[in-house]
C-alpha cells in the first residue's frame, strides 16, 4: 500500500511550503499538534464534533489537497484514526478528479479500520473498488474489506454470518490478486475462518451429544467430516461419531468412523479414545456395512478425502 506518494519536483515542494506557512499563520502560529493544533482542528475532542474549534478563516476548501492529506497523516500518526479518516475523506470529496482522490479514499479505509469502524471500512473499501478497480491499491482495498469481517470473528460463539462473509471476501483477494503482497495473509486467514465454522459445528454437536440427542449431534459432526475435513476439528468429529453411533447401537457406522480416524489420525489421542470405546464392545475400527461413512472411507483409501 502506498501510504505516501509525495512528488519530488521543486515546484510542488515550494507550493506546499507556501500553503503550510499560510495555514500556520491563519491558525495563530502553531503551538504543536499539526496544522490545526491538538486534535482535529484543535479542541474537537473536548468541544463535540470534528469541526468544533476550527479556525473558520482557513476553510478546507481553500487548502491544497497535499496540505489536507498531510494533516490527515499527522492525525493518524498521533493516534487519532477517526480524525484522520474524516480528513482523508475530505481530500476525496474536494478533489474528486485528482490523483489525491484515490489516495485519500484508500487511506480513509485504512484509518477506519485502525479505528475499528468496520462498517465505514466496508463502505469506503467497496467504493474504492467500484471507482478504481485497476488501481495498484485495489488488492489492499479488498484485503481491508475482508479484514473488516475477519476481525469480528475472533470468538467461535459469535454470529457465523460474519465468518461466511469473511471467507467470501478473502477468497476474492486470493483469486483476483494472486500475486499481491496480501495473498499469503489472506490464505492464512481463510484457513482460520474456515476452522471457525467447523468449530461452531463441533460446539453445537457436543451440546447435543451431552444431552443425549444423538441424531442431532451426528448431523453436526457429519458436516465437519464432509465439508470441513481439512480443519483441525476432524479427528474429534470422527471420535464423537463413534460415541454417538455406539450410543444408538449402530455399530457399522461406529466401526467405519473409527477406521477413518485410525487411517488418517492414528497418532491422535482421539483415535486412542475411539479404539478403546470400540474394543470395549468387542468391535474393531474397520469399514463395515453400507452407509455414508463407507463412502468417506472409500475416498480415504483412494486419497481423495483429505
Amino acid at each position: 500500500m502506498r501510504l505516501t506518494k509525495g512528488k519530488s519536483k521543486a515546484g510542488t515542494k515550494a507550493a506546499l511550503a507556501v500553503s503550510l506557512s499560510l495555514v500556520l499563520a491563519g491558525c495563530g502560529g502553531g503551538g504543536g499538534g499539526g496544522l490545526f493544533g491538538g486534535g482535529l482542528f484543535g479542541g474537537a475532542r473536548e468541544g463535540g464534533g470534528f469541526f468544533t474549534g476550527r479556525d473558520r478563516q482557513v476553510p478546507l476548501e481553500d487548502l491544497a489537497p497535499e496540505v489536507i492529506y498531510q494533516q490527515a497523516e499527522f492525525e493518524l500518526e498521533s493516534g487519532r484514526p477517526d480524525d484522520a479518516a474524516a480528513l482523508f475523506i475530505e481530500v476525496e470529496r474536494l478533489y474528486p478528479y485528482s490523483e489525491w482522490a484515490s489516495r485519500g479514499l484508500i487511506m480513509a479505509t485504512f484509518a477506519y479500520h485502525q479505528d475499528g469502524d468496520y462498517d465505514a471500512t466496508r463502505v469506503t473499501a467497496q467504493r474504492f473498488l467500484d471507482f478504481y478497480p485497476g488501481d495498484e491499491d485495489a488488492a489492499y482495498a479488498q484485503y481491508l474489506l475482508a479484514l473488516s469481517y475477519y476481525d469480528q470473528i475472533d470468538q467461535v460463539g459469535r454470529d457465523q454470518g460474519l465468518t461466511f462473509q469473511a471467507l467470501q471476501a478473502l477468497r476474492l483477494v486470493i483469486e483476483r490478486y494472486p500475486d499481491s503482497e496480501y495473498t499469503q495473509s489472506a490464505i492464512l486467514r481463510f484457513e482460520l475462518a474456515f476452522d471457525h465454522l467447523a468449530g461452531k459445528e463441533m460446539e453445537i454437536g457436543r451440546y447435543y451429544l451431552r444431552r443425549g440427542h444423538y441424531t442431532a449431534a451426528i448431523n453436526r459432526f457429519r458436516v465437519v467430516v464432509e465439508e470441513f475435513q481439512t480443519t483441525t476439528h476432524t479427528p474429534e468429529a470422527l471420535l464423537r461419531l463413534v460415541e454417538a453411533y455406539l450410543s444408538l447401537g449402530l455399530t457399522d457406522e461406529a466401526q467405519t468412523a473409527g477406521a477413518i480416524l485410525g487411517y488418517n489420525f492414528q497418532s491422535s489421542p482421539f483415535y486412542d479414545d475411539a479404539f478403546n470405546q470400540l474394543t470395549g464392545q468387542n468391535l474393531a475400527p474397520e469399514a463395515a456395512g453400507e452407509n455414508w461413512l463407507r463412502e468417506v472411507w472409500q475416498q480415504t483409501v483412494r486419497g481423495e478425502w483429505l
